[in-house]
C-alpha cells in the first residue's frame, strides 16, 4: 500500500512540474494546433483528422516542447520555433495589405511598397518607440498609477489615464499639434 503511495504522489509531483506556468510559450504545440484548426474550410473534416493526429502527434509536439523548446527558452530567453515566425499579413485601412513580422522587443511592418516601420518596447522604462527610415523617435511610456504618457509630434509630453478617455484624449492632442503646425 506505501509503495502504491508513493508512486502516485511521484507521478503527481512529475506532473505538477509540466503544469507551472513558467515553463514556456509551448510554441511548437500552439503552431500545430492552429494548422490543426485551419488545414481545411471544414470545420468537421478539421476536427476528424484532429481526433486521429491529436493524440500522436499532439503528444509529440508537447512532448518536445516541454523538455526541449520550453528549456531552451527559459536559459536563453528564445523559443527556436517562436523565432522563426513568419510574417503575418494585415490589411489596412487603407486596403492594402502590411506585413508584420514579431521579434523578440516589439514588431516590424512592411508596407506594399517595402517601407520598413519598426515598433520597439524598451524594458528599462517600459515604452515604445517607433523607427522609420533611420529616425526613431518615442511614441509613449507607461508612467505611474497605470497612467500612459505620450510623446506628441510637437515634442511635447501629455499624460492620459489608460482607458477609452485617454486615447480620445491623446488622439484631440495629436489633431490639435498637426493642426497648428499646419498653420
Amino acid at each position: 500500500m506505501k509503495k502504491v503511495c508513493f508512486s502516485v504522489a511521484t507521478l503527481m509531483l512529475a506532473g505538477s512540474l509540466l503544469c507551472t506556468s513558467c515553463i514556456g510559450s509551448f510554441a511548437l504545440f500552439n503552431k500545430y494546433e492552429k494548422w490543426q484548426c485551419n488545414m481545411t474550410d471544414n470545420k468537421y473534416v478539421n476536427a476528424i483528422v484532429g481526433f486521429i493526429l491529436q493524440p500522436i502527434v499532439g503528444g509529440i509536439c508537447l512532448f518536445v516542447d516541454a523538455l526541449v523548446l520550453n528549456t531552451i527558452e527559459f536559459w536563453s530567453g528564445d523559443n527556436p520555433v517562436a523565432a522563426n515566425n513568419m510574417p503575418s499579413k494585415v490589411m489596412g485601412t487603407d486596403g492594402r495589405y502590411y506585413a508584420i513580422k514579431t521579434t523578440k522587443k516589439g514588431y516590424i511592418v512592411t508596407s506594399p511598397e517595402g517601407l520598413k516601420t519598426t515598433f520597439t518596447h524598451n524594458d528599462k522604462d517600459d515604452s515604445w518607440s517607433v523607427t522609420q527610415n533611420g529616425v526613431t523617435r518615442k511614441l509613449f511610456r507607461y508612467g505611474e498609477n497605470g497612467q500612459i504618457e505620450a510623446m506628441m509630434p510637437s515634442g511635447r509630453t501629455i499624460t492620459v489615464t489608460n482607458d477609452e478617455a485617454g486615447v480620445m484624449q491623446a488622439q484631440q492632442a495629436v489633431w490639435n499639434d498637426v493642426s497648428y503646425a499646419m498653420r
